[in-house]
This record gives structure tokens, C-alpha cells and sequence, in this order.
């Protein structure tokens, strides 16, 4: 009894101090404080950015402009931004989060792609759960025509969403292709996310900015604004 006793302490006799490694210990928290340090540095460098960018009436000023009286929105799907253009003129780009598929455009619903084409501002929802949301009418008579093709939606499914192109502004049918794609803030963790100096895309195909830039692309934009995804 004895002999196994001294094989097989009992718990309570059990120094814990000699099981634990002080050298592993050291690294677990230089680790974790590196992680933490790491994250800080990269919200503060995100905050310093945001801080030097112009706010939209200084780069309307800067290009000579008062008032914008033809505004269209460019999305650039390589260089994750949106752009406030007047007619031609470059005014001020954003950075954008997209689809979370970015190598295709979109084709399909649930395919997480940001769709390519040339939309409209149809519908804009200031209650929404991502702060605000600018919807497009995707799918257009091109996305439309594509799906005909290809065998996606029937005839009569065309006629539909053709009539509420013309007619109605929002596609309300729904298709195999998807729909309620948009651009919107970020909502809640705005402050997080507008703070990271890189780009994550996250969307389920619409375009996603911070808060901030939603309601900068409002002043100027609305319902009826065409918007250029590429």
C-alpha cells in the first residue's frame, strides 16, 4: 500500500508549483500582451487615418464644386472603393467591404458575390440593423436576360422583374438570382471595423461602409442615383 502510494500521490499532496513550467507561463502572457499591443496598434493606426481624410465638402471645394447637381456612384470591386463622382469628375473615393466571394459577380442567390452592372438607388431604409441602406435594383434587365439565357428564371419571371424595372423601381419577385443587395454602414460595431487599416470582406454580396461615409454619400445622393459596379 505504501509503494503505490508513493507511485500515485494522493491529489492533495500534489505540488502543483513543480507541474507548471515558469518559462511556458512567461511566453503565454508575452504572447497574449503581443497579441493585445498588436490589435491596439493597428485600431490606433486605423484612427489616425480616418482623422487625415478629407470630409466630402473639402473635396468638393477642392475641386472647385459647391454643389453637386449630377451625382453617380462608381463601385471599384479590385480596389475595394466607392467614389462620388460629378457626371465624370472624380470628387471622393471610399474604402468599401464587399461580397465575401469577390473572384465572380454575382449570378446567383447565396453565392456571397457583389454584383456587376449598372444600378440605381431604389429605396433607401434609415432604420435598418446595418445603420442605413441605400437598396439597387439588382437584378436589372441585363442580370435578367443573362438568367433567361441560361435558364435561371422562365419567361414570365422576366416579364415580372421587367415590368418592376419600368415600373415599380425595386425588383420585388423573387428568383434564383438573389436580391436585396445594397450599400449600407457597418451598424453597431462601426467603431471596430472603420478602424481596421485593412479591408474584410464580409457581405453577403452588398457594399458595406462605415457609418460615417453612409451618411456623407446622403447628402448628395438618393433615390433615383445610378451607381457603376465594376
Amino acid at each position: 500500500m505504501e509503494n503505490i502510494e508513493k507511485k500515485y500521490p494522493r491529489f492533495r499532496d500534489i505540488n502543483f508549483s513543480n507541474l507548471v513550467n515558469k518559462n511556458t507561463v512567461r511566453n503565454v502572457f508575452y504572447m497574449t500582451a503581443g497579441i493585445f499591443v498588436f490589435i491596439f496598434g493597428v485600431i490606433l493606426y486605423g484612427i489616425i487615418l480616418n482623422s487625415l481624410e478629407d470630409t466630402l465638402q473639402e473635396a468638393m471645394l477642392d475641386k472647385g464644386f459647391t454643389e453637386l447637381k449630377n451625382v453617380n456612384l462608381r463601385v471599384d470591386r479590385k480596389n475595394f472603393s466607392l467614389g462620388i463622382y460629378e457626371d465624370t469628375v472624380h470628387i471622393k473615393s471610399y474604402r468599401v467591404s464587399l461580397g465575401k466571394t469577390i473572384r465572380i459577380p454575382k449570378s446567383k442567390a447565396g453565392d456571397g458575390a457583389t454584383p456587376v452592372g449598372e444600378y440605381k438607388i431604389c429605396s433607401i431604409d434609415t432604420a435598418h440593423n446595418y445603420y442605413k441602406f441605400l437598396k439597387l435594383n439588382y437584378p436589372n434587365l441585363n442580370d435578367a436576360a443573362d438568367a433567361l439565357r441560361r435558364g435561371m428564371i422562365t419567361q414570365s419571371q422576366f416579364d415580372q422583374i421587367q415590368f418592376e424595372f419600368y415600373y415599380e423601381d425595386c425588383p420585388k419577385l423573387e428568383t434564383d438570382l438573389g436580391g436585396n443587395i445594397g450599400i449600407h454602414g457597418i451598424g453597431r460595431l462601426n467603431y471596430i471595423f472603420k478602424n481596421l487599416p485593412f479591408v474584410y470582406n464580409w457581405t453577403n454580396g452588398s457594399i458595406a461602409l462605415k457609418n460615417e461615409s453612409i451618411d456623407e454619400i446622403l447628402t448628395v445622393a438618393g433615390e433615383g442615383t445610378n451607381v457603376i459596379i465594376k
